[in-house]
């Protein structure tokens, strides 16, 4: 199994100097967040958006990277980071996402990973233990702290999430950032007033963030 994707060269119409890859979140699909191109400002940079390998449930079109547990709190939980549904998809996503570098040409090092809702989860698990340039989570959580290896530094992390946010609790978030900064991981936090959704302005924050550079 691999993960099939979209994907959008650079806007400039020359070779990719740099990667943004977005994962979507429970039941949505790559063209839920393909949208985000439109509206991203980062010359220099192909897009790439995977479909989780799992199809959603409760739906013809969705997909998920795992089904969660009913009446789930997205609380920090060992437990869940071995669903097995998970662990494929931490695998087949480590794996693609260190693969692109030879279907592109641009390394890990120039390479943003970001995802939302459950796609957020996910950037973290895989995302911490790799080389990437940057993490972003958007209105994401964490199943638990991954064991961080010594000789990888992990990537700066940017987080936003909403105060409104009704499916992933601000609290979820709050740990998150909590257990990021406790871990020495280099973290920008923001708190929206919004719901679980990606408003310009966040598109905006994340525009800000990117165009920095690594």
């Amino acid at each position: 199994m691999t993960l099939r994707a979209i994907s959008i060269p650079p806007a400039t119409g020359d070779a990719p100097s740099y990667l943004f890859v977005a994962l979507h979140g429970w039941g949505a699909n790559a063209q839920d967040v393909a949208g985000l191109a439109r509206f991203l400002d980062l010359p220099g940079y192909q897009m790439i958006f995977p479909d989780a390998p799992f199809p959603f449930p409760f739906g013809s079109v969705g997909k998920i990277w795992y089904n969660l547990p009913m009446n789930y709190t997205f609380t920090c939980d060992a437990e869940l980071a071995k669903q097995p549904e998970l662990v494929e998809s931490r695998h087949l996503l480590t794996e693609w996402v260190r693969s692109l570098e030879s279907s592109t040409g641009v390394p890990l090092s120039r390479t943003v990973l970001a995802g939302f809702s459950q796609g957020g989860a996910m950037t973290l698990d895989v995302g911490l233990s790799l080389p990437l340039a940057a993490l972003v989570i958007l209105s994401g959580y964490l199943h638990a702290l991954p064991r961080l290896e010594e000789t990888v530094k992990p990537p700066p992390v940017f987080m936003v999430h909403g105060r409104q946010d009704m499916v992933v609790p601000l609290p979820s978030a709050q740990r998150c950032r909590d257990e990021l900064e406790a871990s020495n991981i280099a973290l920008t936090y923001h708190e929206l007033d919004m719901g679980h959704e990606i408003p310009p302005v966040e598109i905006k924050l994340v525009e800000n963030f990117t165009q920095q550079g690594f």
